[in-house]
Order: C-alpha cells, then sequence, then structure tokens
C-alpha cells in the first residue's frame, strides 16, 4: 500500500486527522503529509473542517469524501440493489424477507464457527471481529476504561443494500447477543446509516 492510499486508510479507519497527526503515524514529515493530503483533495478523496481550539489557531482535520468512502469495497453495491429491486419485484416483501432470514442464519453460523466455546469474553469478541473484518467490516476491538468492550466496524460493505432495504441490518443486535453468550449485554452506540462515520456496539460483562 503506497503512501497515499495509507492516509486515506487511516482516514477510513481512524476518522478526521489533522496533517500532523498522519505524518507522526506514517514517519512523514508535516509538509509531505499535506502535500499528499492535497493532492488527494485535488482527485476529491479528501476535504477538510477548521476546528476551533480553546489555545491558539483552528485546527484544521482532514477526512473523506463520498467518493474517498467510494475507495473501500461495497461488495458490487449496483448488482446489490438491482437484486434486491428484482426479488421485490418477482417474489414480493414475503421473499425479500425469507432472503434476509437465511443470510442472518448463516451469518450466526459463521459467527458461531469462528467464535467457538470456552474462551473469555474478550476472545470471544474478538474472534466476533475477525469474522466481521472477514466480511469485509474492518472491524477491530477497542477496550475501554468501564471494562466494556468496544467492536468498531469501519466500513460496512452492505451499506448500499441496508440503505436500500433498513432490514439487512435489523437484528445484528440480536445475532451478535446470542452469539457471544449470556454473560454480557449488547448495545449499538453508533450508526452508518444515522449519519456515523461508523458503527460502533458496546459490549459490557454483567
Amino acid at each position: 500500500m503506497n503512501t497515499a492510499d495509507q492516509i486515506l486508510f487511516l482516514l477510513k479507519t481512524r476518522g478526521p486527522r489533522t496533517a500532523q497527526q498522519l505524518a507522526e503515524l506514517l514517519d512523514l514529515t508535516s509538509m509531505g503529509a499535506r502535500r499528499h493530503l492535497e493532492a488527494a483533495q485535488e482527485r476529491g478523496f479528501v476535504s477538510f473542517e477548521d476546528v476551533a481550539e480553546k489555545v491558539g489557531r483552528p485546527s484544521r482535520r482532514w477526512l473523506l469524501t463520498d467518493a474517498g468512502h467510494a475507495r473501500f469495497p461495497d461488495r458490487h453495491a449496483d448488482l446489490t440493489l438491482q437484486l434486491i429491486t428484482q426479488v421485490r419485484a418477482l417474489f414480493g416483501e414475503d421473499g425479500l424477507e425469507k432472503l434476509i432470514t437465511a443470510r442472518e442464519q448463516a451469518s450466526e453460523a459463521f459467527y458461531r464457527e469462528t467464535i467457538g466455546d470456552g474462551a473469555a469474553l474478550a476472545g470471544r469478541v474478538q474472534a466476533l471481529a475477525l469474522a466481521r473484518d472477514v466480511e469485509g467490516y474492518m472491524a477491530e476491538v477497542e477496550p475501554q476504561g468501564d471494562g466494556s468492550l468496544l467492536l468498531v466496524e469501519n466500513h460496512c460493505p452492505i451499506c448500499a443494500a441496508a440503505r436500500e432495504c433498513q432490514n439487512f441490518c435489523r437484528s445484528e443486535l440480536d445475532v451478535f447477543q446470542r452469539v457471544l453468550g449470556p454473560d454480557c449485554t449488547v448495545q449499538r452506540e453508533e450508526h452508518i446509516l444515522a449519519g456515523a462515520r461508523r458503527c460502533a456496539y458496546r459490549i459490557k460483562p454483567v
């Protein structure tokens, strides 16, 4: 992955960052990072916002545009939307519901196989993140100071399908709860479809 792609990847997975922050992460000079950002801006992949700080000048933070987000895999969004339209036309909402249910069952079986038996909660969450990462969600786990775990998904490979039919992601909370077990609670805190940069689920031991 070249430097330009690494910058886009960091903005995708870490959210808005200053040129200095990106420079430190990639072992670049501030000027070098700014040049890459300006080149990406010319191509329409990034934009910036100036954020007021308590002291001193505003901080310029760079973030991905829609075109920048579109550079990451989307599981052939156009084909997916066509298939949803055709299933609705041929089999109605009941047919689409059966398709969604079958997908949920297959996903849950895959997660259970990946997680296995006997692991502690942190290990189960990490295994679930691995399974979601394989599916294209760019998933990772962030331990929190209160003892909970944040399952973060930096990308939604089925976002176009979910926008067309929100039932595609309706039961993720239930599926996550079932595969992680009764010794924790799962709560969605951020949702791409609600305008967030990412999806995030807080998992607390009980």
